[in-house]
């Protein structure tokens, strides 16, 4: 009798999959139908980009390792010309991009660092790596009232149990992290307490990016080479984009949010838009054997900037698919990139303990 019962449930799970596959095929086809045209056709008649050259302005010296990841401030105010920057040598710096000061050097409980954000209001900055927690410091508390007083640990936040790779801040009261446990999870920063807990992905998540224009929405990328955008209020994954053949290291939104790049160990990026629920375009080159460890538009969208495992930038021409250019003089893997609020500078990262300020003129 039990072993009837058994093998009856064991059927219906397997009619059940193949009525899911069924309704997978359908929904497939429909995208397919839908698609009367591709991004590359519709721009055919756009005229091509120049040759873009964007000469290295700065060189930003002071750390003693591997720099893993780099950050703007995300604000037009007065702090838009800092970043933060976190490297294996156990300090996080925050600079001034234009006269290549160090406002502040923050030296960390773990030097095993793999991410750093800055807060949009220039108050916070955040970091973490291996330690599996994210460490948020206050920039205008410090220890002591001397001149050379030291940064105060603002939080500690401790729940995920692999390595944090991404944290992004909503505000001075939340954030958002991303981590090799396959999970991201919302922050309240004032209780120093986990929120939501974001679980769909099948591998580590390694990157995220927060919607531009709609502040309830985030993108993530992952080694089961997936991104999924998750809505922020219901704790779901609403959109689920495929098309990678390896692990995506790095998503970004589009600067109007309804789209977003991500760059992946399979050497391409890709552009998915939102509305069509599709990829858009890609972006490789037969030369190109190399991952991408991170990605980036610039203000307009018209370029995608990524940084590749052979110590170089690719420029790419979003919506025709063309490499206008290709940024050298890094001595190392380039690990971070971001572009400055105000859409004037654009900042690299590499294992070679450097930074470079890049503007397109």
């Amino acid at each position: 009798m039990a072993s009837s019962s058994q093998q009856d449930f064991a059927e219906r799970i397997a009619a059940a999959r193949r009525e899911a596959d069924q309704l997978k095929e359908k929904i497939r086809q429909q995208r397919e139908q839908t698609a009367d045209s591709t991004l590359k056709q519709e721009a055919a008649d756009v005229e091509s980009l120049p040759r873009i050259t964007m000469k290295a302005r700065r060189h930003l010296r002071g750390h003693l390792a591997k720099i893993y990841a780099m950050h703007f401030c995300p604000t037009t105010g007065p702090d838009a010309r800092h970043l933060v920057s976190a490297s294996q040598d156990g300090k996080l710096i925050v600079w001034d991009a234009y006269t290549t000061n160090k406002v502040h050097a923050i030296p960390l409980r773990s030097s095993w660092v793999m991410t750093c954000a800055y807060a949009p209001s220039g108050n916070l900055v955040a970091c973490g790596g291996l330690d599996n927690i994210c460490s948020v410091y206050n920039l205008r508390q410090k220890e002591g009232g001397s001149a050379g007083a030291t940064i105060k640990g603002a939080r500690e936040l401790s729940a995920h149990s692999g390595y944090l790779s991404c944290c992004r801040f909503l505000s001075d009261r939340q954030i958002v992290t991303s981590s090799g446990d396959m999970t991201c999870m919302l922050w309240d920063l004032e209780a120093g307490v986990r929120i939501t807990e974001f679980s769909d992905h099948t591998g580590d998540v390694m990157s995220l990016s927060l919607g531009p224009t709609n502040p309830n929405v985030f993108v993530s990328g992952a080694c089961d080479a997936t991104a999924k955008l998750w809505d922020i209020r219901s704790g779901k994954a609403t959109q689920t984009f495929v098309g990678h053949e390896s692990d995506i290291n790095a998503v970004q939104f589009f600067p109007n949010g309804d789209a977003f790049a991500t760059g992946s160990d399979d050497a391409s990026c890709r552009l998915f838009d939102l509305r069509a629920d599709r990829e858009l375009n890609s972006y490789m080159n037969d030369s190109i054997l190399c991952g991408i460890t991170s990605v980036g538009f610039s203000i307009s969208g018209r370029l995608l900037i990524g940084g590749y495992d052979d110590w170089t930038c690719n420029v790419w021409d979003t919506l025709k698919g063309e490499r206008v250019g290709v940024l050298t003089g890094h001595e190392n893997r380039v690990s971070c990139l971001g572009v400055s609020a105000d859409g004037m500078a654009l900042c690299t990262g590499s294992w070679d303990s450097s930074l470079r300020v890049r503007v397109n003129y």
